[in-house]
C-alpha cells in the first residue's frame, strides 16, 4: 500500500511527464489517497489533463480539482468568435450529428444541448470544444436517446469487458436497470475504474452509469 508521499511524488511526476502540461503551475497535495490539485494554467484543455493525469497513478482513490483557468488577454476571446469557433468545429467532426447540437456561450462558459444516439458522440462534442482558445469550461447538457432493449445492453456490456485488455472482468459485474448501468466489484486501479465505466457507457443506448466498483489494495510479497 502506497503512502500519500509517494502518492504525491508519482503524481508529480506524471505530471511531468506530459508533455501538454507544465508541472511548475499544478500544486499536488495527497491525504488518505486523495488527490488535490491546485494552481493556475491558461487552458481549460490542460485543467483536465492534469486530471486525467492524476488519475493514471496507482493508489489514487479520487481526484479533487481545484485548478483555476487564468486567460492571458491574447487568449480571451468574444463569445460570438467562441461560438463561431464550436459550430466550425462540430461541423468538421465526422463522428457528431452538428445539426442535433445547440451550442450558447457566456463570459466563454460553452453549453452543449441536444440528443445524440451514442455516448461517445456526446463526449467527442464536448472535447472538441474544451480545447478552443478562449473556452473557461463546457456545460454539456447533450441527451442520449436509446433505441436499444436492456437485455441486448448487458450483452454488449459483458462482451466489451470481455474484449478489454486492461479489465479484469471476472471481478466486475454490470447491472441492468431500463437503461442505467450499475457497476459491482473490485479493480486494482483508479485507472481501471475508469477503463470499466467507459466501457460501459460505450454502448449504444445507455443513458447513465453508476460507478460502484471499489479499488482493492494490491498485495505485497516480502522476502526475507
Amino acid at each position: 500500500m502506497k503512502s500519500d508521499i509517494e502518492i504525491q511524488r508519482n503524481v508529480m511526476e506524471q505530471l511531468r511527464w506530459e508533455p501538454f502540461l507544465n508541472a511548475s503551475e499544478i500544486g499536488v497535495a495527497v491525504k488518505n489517497g486523495i488527490v488535490t490539485l491546485s494552481g493556475h494554467v491558461d487552458s481549460y484543455s490542460k485543467k483536465i489533463h492534469a486530471e486525467k493525469a492524476a488519475k493514471k497513478v496507482s493508489g489514487v482513490k479520487a481526484i479533487a480539482e481545484e485548478i483555476q483557468v487564468g486567460l492571458f488577454p491574447s487568449f480571451r476571446k468574444t463569445d460570438s468568435e467562441i461560438a463561431e469557433a464550436a459550430i466550425t468545429a462540430l461541423k468538421w467532426h465526422t463522428m457528431i450529428p452538428e445539426d442535433k447540437i445547440k451550442i450558447s456561450v457566456e463570459n466563454g462558459i460553452v453549453t452543449l444541448e441536444g440528443e445524440v444516439e451514442w455516448e461517445y458522440q456526446r463526449t467527442q462534442a464536448k472535447m472538441s470544444i474544451e480545447n478552443l482558445k478562449g473556452v473557461w469550461s463546457v456545460t454539456n447538457l447533450i441527451t442520449i436517446k436509446p433505441k436499444i432493449t436492456p437485455g441486448d445492453i448487458k450483452v454488449k456490456i459483458n462482451s466489451v469487458f470481455q474484449r478489454s485488455a486492461t479489465l479484469d472482468a471476472s471481478k466486475i459485474s454490470a447491472e441492468v436497470i431500463g437503461n442505467k448501468i450499475i457497476l459491482q466489484g473490485k479493480v486494482r486501479s483508479f485507472a481501471e475504474k475508469e477503463d470499466a465505466e467507459c466501457a460501459a457507457w460505450s454502448a449504444p443506448g445507455v443513458t447513465a452509469v453508476e460507478n460502484r466498483l471499489l479499488i482493492e489494495e494490491p498485495e505485497y510479497s516480502f522476502e526475507d
